[in-house]
């Protein structure tokens, strides 16, 4: 067993029990009523998951590093790998605890709905899919091979994008103008791109 690989999984892997924790284990807030559902961000939900569920499909066999490569580049790389897990965690916690009772996975408007673009949300319009993103990178860096996390990548961003475009719809038609300034500013997924 190597090593640096090993710690690399251990600390994705502690990553993903918090991760777990941040949406098993958060203060539920009253049931609101709903006024607007969107079901086609359903379909992304499936492929989304689709895309996590290929990545740890045919793992790395005893913590191997993804790829050879000298050793002081595999201590970097498994450094990175935990930090990269460890922010994402951080980014969803954050942008759970600023929706509150917003939060939902369903793609939905209820009663009393605010536009929220503070906390994470003033640099990106979806950022607990991007750290839905990130875990699923450092989980393909920690266990998987090349091909099936590029692909898995690939899945997730198709999923990504359905749901983003559902939710939106939705958002656009609550909040109109207000919505479309706030989108001309912050990016949807990836902070200063896109």
């Amino acid at each position: 067993m190597d090593w640096i690989a090993a710690a690399a999984f251990y600390g994705v892997m502690a990553c993903w029990i918090v991760f777990a924790a941040i949406f098993m284990f958060r203060k539920r807030p009253p049931k609101e009523k709903e006024t607007k559902r969107e079901p086609a961000s359903y379909w992304g939900i499936g492929v989304a998951s689709l895309g996590f569920a290929m990545v740890w499909i045919a793992p790395r066999p005893y913590f191997l590093p993804i790829v050879t490569m000298p050793r002081s580049a595999e201590v970097v790389c498994a450094v990175v790998t935990v930090i990269l897990a460890a922010v994402s965690v951080g980014l969803c916690m954050a942008a759970v605890r600023t929706l509150g009772k917003q939060w939902t996975c369903r793609a939905r408007v209820i009663e009393g709905h605010q536009l929220i673009t503070n906390g994470p949300y003033g640099f990106v319009r979806n950022p607990i899919y991007l750290g839905m993103f990130g875990m699923l990178v450092a989980t393909g860096l920690a266990i998987g091979r090349w091909p099936m996390l590029l692909i898995a990548s690939a899945v997730f961003l198709a999923g990504t994008h359905i749901r983003i475009r559902s939710e939106e719809k939705l958002l656009r038609q609550t909040f109109g103008q207000g919505f479309e300034e706030y989108a001309k500013r912050v990016p949807a997924f990836v902070p200063k791109l896109f």
